[in-house]
């Protein structure tokens, strides 16, 4: 199957990690081999109730029974749809209330760059340096990071790039401004916080301006730090919210929500202002509102909390510099790449996926299911210390 995998099947890198996968369930991933792999990544975390939940399965099984794919997204009315973004209506705060669901986290951020220009009628776009926010080609317009985007242009034009946490350059917000579109928590930079109220400044310098606020929570949301949002710790509502990722529960998802005022401009001049054929697909609702209801239902958000202190406890080393992130969103930072790498590689050898993230090479990714239990804590962040051990330094 490897030698097919290479012939037949595009390559994003030219050395992926290339395991045959068996199956998975609860916290592991198993190899054609049977080796069971400790999962501290959940897909880049895009599954937050770990692999094989039985609630998630049981409910695109059910849905599955009753009908697939049956008109192109907001034609007829389709139970998963509608109750999925009821849900997600009763856990926002006004006016966050109308999502408009899609295939992708890229394809939301397309969708909601496009309802901020058509509500402001400006062109102006602000990001940040060291964003990313999805890989077409209006996300990849307000991504931060020129090196892997110089092969694509010309992109978007009109886009300003600022420094995250850094108040003076808030000044870029003017009436020229459509929106300011951030990570809530920037995730490929390397899991860098908003501080010093940074966030709620934004929202306040936008207000002035007449410009939309756009919070990206494909990574941070659903649950990962601790809130279902991770807005929620910043004091900081959005216009647009952004989600994706975690939302499907392991299915691909993509979602933005604003007020009704708001995504209503999508409907008419033009009318089809946004469409999708797949976005609201029945079976991945199902998955995604199976996977809200437990995470809204359970105590796995105040215990995410508990377990980054856990990791916190566990992780302490030479070759640790700091641990970035919120709940179960968190990054070690290492000295160098090489260190990093070394981490990730040898760890899976011993039966821990880790990862990396796109724009700090010295970063090892640990965003484990929300389900992962303190022994698998305890067992996983012993490889990782075993690991370092190991390192000569």
């Amino acid at each position: 199957m490897k030698s097919d995998f290479f012939k037949y099947q595009a390559q994003t890198t030219t050395h992926p990690l290339a395991m045959e996968i068996s199956h998975a369930n609860g916290s592991y991933i198993y190899d054609t081999n049977n080796k069971a792999y400790l999962d501290f990544v959940a897909g880049v975390s895009a599954t937050p109730l770990g692999h094989n939940h039985p609630k998630v399965i049981n409910a695109i099984k059910e849905q599955a029974d009753k009908y697939l794919h049956v008109m192109v997204y907001g034609e007829y009315i389709q139970k998963p749809a509608v109750e999925l973004t009821k849900l997600l209506a009763k856990h926002l705060p006004y006016p966050l209330e109308k999502t408009y669901l899609t295939n992708s986290g890229t394809e939301a951020i397309e969708g909601a760059l496009k309802l901020a220009k058509r509500a402001t009628g400006r062109s102006g776009i602000i990001s940040a340096y060291n964003a990313y926010h999805g890989n077409t080609m209006g996300s990849m317009s307000v991504m931060g990071y020129e090196e892997r985007k110089q092969a694509f242009r010309p992109l978007l034009p009109d886009v300003t790039f600022i420094n995250f946490n850094n108040e003076d350059d808030l000044s870029h917000i003017t009436t020229k401004t459509a929106c300011v579109i951030l990570e809530t928590i920037q995730g490929s930079a390397g899991f860098v916080e908003s501080i010093n109220g940074y966030l709620e400044k934004v929202r306040l310098r936008c207000n002035e301006f007449g410009a939309l606020l756009i919070l990206d929570e494909i990574q941070p949301g659903i649950g990962r730090t601790g809130k279902l949002f991770g807005f929620e710790h910043y004091n900081c509502i959005p216009d647009i919210l952004v989600t994706g990722k975690g939302l499907g529960g392991g299915m691909p998802i993509g979602a933005f929500t604003a007020s009704t005022k708001l995504m209503d401009l999508l409907s008419e001049n033009p009318k089809l202002g946004h469409i999708t054929t797949f976005g609201g697909h029945p079976l991945i609702a199902a998955s995604a509102l199976a996977t809200l209801q437990e995470i809204t239902e359970s105590d796995l958000m105040p215990l995410a909390l508990e377990k980054e202190q856990l990791i916190r406890k566990l992780l302490v080393h030479p070759l640790i510099l700091e641990i970035r992130g919120k709940g179960l969103m968190l990054a070690l930072i290492t000295p160098s790449a090489d260190i990093a790498n070394t981490v990730i590689l040898k760890s899976q050898d011993l039966g821990l996926i880790l990862f990396w993230l796109l724009f700090e090479p010295k970063a090892v990714r640990i965003t484990p299911p929300l389900t992962i239990s303190n022994d698998e804590i305890i067992k996983g962040c012993g490889i990782i210390i075993a690991v370092l051990n190991s390192i000569k330094h």
